[in-house]
């Protein structure tokens, strides 16, 4: 088994000579080395939240920008997980903000956002509707079929991450974006047929 280590790391210090000398490609021999490892570092480490998936793409991103700062014989695995390691203190600091702002500014949002919409008649929440039903009917099948899932069929998060084999982080993520995406369309025709104050 020892034998082997020599082997990958003269492979994965090839591969990043190659990348250096403008063989970006040869970078998926670094990636499929080292993917499970950080992936496993990652979702050891990770609070829960955090998309996993996300966060070790980015890892081998910035990886892939700095490695004109790797010193080659060096042990590339190490300097790698430092990277990592970085990536998910960021991640980390930017949730406590986020937290943070919404222990602070949501209960007042929330406020606001009942004020306005205790002031819209009947007919506004039935324009409303009828706007949404519509841009749900635009929405790509696939983004459909999430919306379906969690809010017809009622199923948990775990169960639409094992159905798409992605994380529940990654479901979370892709529903806050079908949402937006929703509200903005449903404000926009709300605006254009003049229903909004």
């Amino acid at each position: 088994m020892n034998d082997m280590l020599p082997n990958d790391d003269d492979a994965i210090e090839a591969a990043i000579r190659r990348v250096c000398s403008g063989d970006t490609a040869a970078f998926e021999v670094v990636v499929r080395q080292h993917e499970r490892l950080v992936r496993t570092w990652l979702s050891v480490h990770a609070p829960p939240g955090v998309d996993v998936d996300d966060l070790a793409q980015r890892s081998f991103l910035a990886a892939f920008t700095r490695l004109n700062e790797y010193t080659p014989g060096t042990h590339f695995t190490a300097w790698l997980l430092a990277i990592t390691r970085f990536q998910l203190r960021t991640e980390t600091t930017r949730l406590r903000r986020i937290a943070d702002y919404h222990t602070r500014y949501a209960p007042d949002l929330l406020q606001r956002a009942l004020d306005q919409r205790s002031e819209e008649t009947p007919e506004i929440w039935s324009t409303r509707l009828e706007h949404l039903q519509s841009c749900l009917r635009c929405l790509d099948k696939s983004l459909r079929q999430y919306i379906t899932w969690r809010y017809a069929d009622n199923l948990p998060l775990e169960e639409m991450a094992s159905r798409c084999d992605r994380s529940v982080g990654a479901i979370k993520k892709q529903l806050w974006k079908i949402r937006q995406k929703l509200q903005q369309c449903v404000e926009s025709r709300m605006e254009h047929e003049g229903g909004l104050s």
